[in-house]
């Protein structure tokens, strides 16, 4: 039964399908093989309590299903690891399992596949039984007893009459659920049983000084208690006796399997007469004939036991403070050698780091460009400025402006329609090379003319010519004034007759080429190709 078997290679690889790394890893844990759980599956479990999207009652329940495998390798190491997952790992874990009704039904359990299935399936039911004691006592009083506060202000200490004596039973039924593990050190033959040993020793050495606390308290109480208080602090006493003595086997055991023994307390036990000045003020209260005992000797007695039972706490608490400190060097050591290990790898593989000269920035192949950055503050010389001045602000490369020449076909399409009119194509500007600026005109040194295309009616601003620039008294009476629209219109209606009563049949076209129309809505004058009479044309039927 060595290594792990086919049937866990089986079940692992179905959580690996599933999706499931929790069961998985349970199942990990709890294998065939005889030894116990590995550290990094329990750490690995320990992490999951310690994340709030686990869900702590599948992980319960995967670790309960290992549990009904007739293997006592695989129910062993199940109960082992739900152990480990109660004392390390996060408060929810016990929590949930002190909240379930049953847990671990266990109390029949055999393996009959061979002498040593008879031999662990005692200390199974065992074993069994004490973690579902410790689960039944987390919810009677709502925390663990491994995991309280100890000292002058522990929780024990502090705890008020009627409280502390309905506590300390509690300890003890999970001390007495520990000790019945009763396992002699030539029966720790494997690693599955060594370790769940070593996680019985150490609660029994928190549990205990939380046990002892708890009489320290009960001990410098019971001379004030009433007569049934006293009553049951000196039945509590009584057994905390027994229990101690059971405890120091339970710790020789431990010795002898090669526990260190500084990591063994050393039990004072009280002096036996305490117990008999306990027995004499019950008496005493109950109305007995005692012997004569006075205060001062009463309070040295149950001075001298608490001292002893504080030695002990002691002693419990700095096997506690050395176990801590143990297992924060082996963290810290392994912190180590996984920094070394890491600075190996990186040893080993090339410099592939970028530096100033070689960054992105300055690498040509990333098509990253090296131009330095333009100053957009800086403060240009004044012979740069002037000088280009007028190629960086009035060189824009853009197309001149012609006006909108249009043949005789083209006109007539114009106006087609009395209602509308379907605008002519207008020709493309040419681009030209470059823009030859004209600063007098630009300033207004010289005149523009502002004209209407026949194609929309957009008014485009062209430069003057030099026929265009002569007053307006000398331009012939057909042509239109340049510097104003409507003077032009006016001038262009009274050469037509239009406005005087005259209508579009009545009209006298006298110019050669011109041809009357004398009915109808559609007429069309032959017109000359000329920008200003199209415009007149259209602006009549708009």
């Amino acid at each position: 039964m060595s290594g792990q078997s086919l049937t866990d290679r089986i079940t692992a690889a179905q959580h690996s399908v599933t999706g499931s790394a929790v069961s998985k890893t349970v199942c990990k844990a709890t294998t065939h093989e005889i030894m116990g759980p590995k550290k990094k599956h329990l750490d690995y479990l320990i992490q999951c309590t310690n994340e709030m999207n686990v869900n702590i009652p599948q992980l319960a329940d995967s670790l309960f299903e290992r549990t009904t495998n007739s293997s006592w390798v695989v129910v062993f190491k199940s109960l082992i690891t739900t152990h480990h997952l109660m004392v390390y790992g996060n408060e929810r874990f016990i929590q949930y399992l002190a909240s379930r009704n049953t847990l671990f039904n266990l109390s029949n359990f055999l393996d009959k596949s061979g002498l040593q299935g008879y031999d662990m399936s005692t200390f199974i039911r065992r074993y069994s039984r004490y973690l579902n004691e410790k689960a039944v006592s987390y919810r009677q009083v709502a925390f663990d007893f491994t995991k309280v506060k100890r000292g002058a202000d522990g929780v024990m200490r502090t705890m008020n009459t009627e409280k502390l004596l309905k506590t300390v039973p509690i300890i003890q039924n999970q001390m007495d659920a520990l000790l019945d593990f009763n396992v002699n050190s030539n029966e720790l033959t494997n690693g599955v049983i060594n370790a769940a040993f070593m996680l019985l020793f150490k609660d029994a050495i928190r549990l205990f000084a939380a046990y002892n606390e708890g009489i320290i308290n009960l001990l410098e109480k019971y001379f004030d208690m009433k007569k049934n208080q006293c009553k049951e602090g000196l039945d509590i006493y009584k057994k905390f006796l027994t229990r101690m003595t059971r405890i120091s086997e339970f710790l020789k055991v431990a010795e002898q399997v090669g526990i260190d023994r500084g990591d063994i307390p050393d039990l004072s036990q009280a002096p036996s007469s305490l117990l008999d000045a306990l027995e004499q003020h019950l008496a005493s209260l109950e109305g007995k004939k005692i012997k004569d005992s006075t205060a001062a000797s009463r309070a040295t007695t149950l001075s001298n036991a608490v001292s002893s039972l504080a030695s002990t706490g002691l002693s419990l608490t700095k096997v506690d403070e050395r176990e801590k400190q143990a297992a924060l060097e082996e963290e810290q050591a392994r912190l180590k050698a996984l920094k070394e290990q890491r600075l190996k790898e990186l040893a080993k593989k090339p410099h592939t780091s970028l530096t100033t000269a070689a960054s992105p920035v300055s690498t040509s192949a990333g098509g990253i460009m090296t131009a330095p950055a333009i100053d957009i503050f800086s403060t240009p010389s004044s012979s740069n400025s002037t000088s280009k001045l007028p190629n960086d602000l009035l060189d824009l490369q853009q197309p001149t402006f012609h006006p909108s020449v249009h043949p005789m076909s083209t006109a007539s399409q114009v106006a087609s329609t009395w209602g509308g009119f379907t605008p002519s194509p207008v020709a493309q500007p040419h681009p030209s090379a470059g823009l030859n600026v004209d600063f007098e005109s630009v300033f207004g040194n010289k005149s523009t003319n502002v004209i209407v295309d026949s194609g929309g009616g957009l008014l485009k601003p062209t430069v003057a010519s030099q026929n265009q620039n002569l007053p307006v008294a000398k331009l012939p009476p057909s042509k239109l004034v340049s510097d104003d629209l409507d003077s032009s219109l006016a001038n262009l209606v009274g050469n037509l007759g239009i406005g005087n009563g005259t209508t579009k049949n009545d009209v006298n076209w006298s110019q050669p080429g011109e041809k009357k129309l004398t009915g109808g809505s559609n007429w069309q004058p032959k017109v000359a190709p000329t920008t200003a009479w199209n415009a007149a044309t259209m602006i009549q039927f708009m």
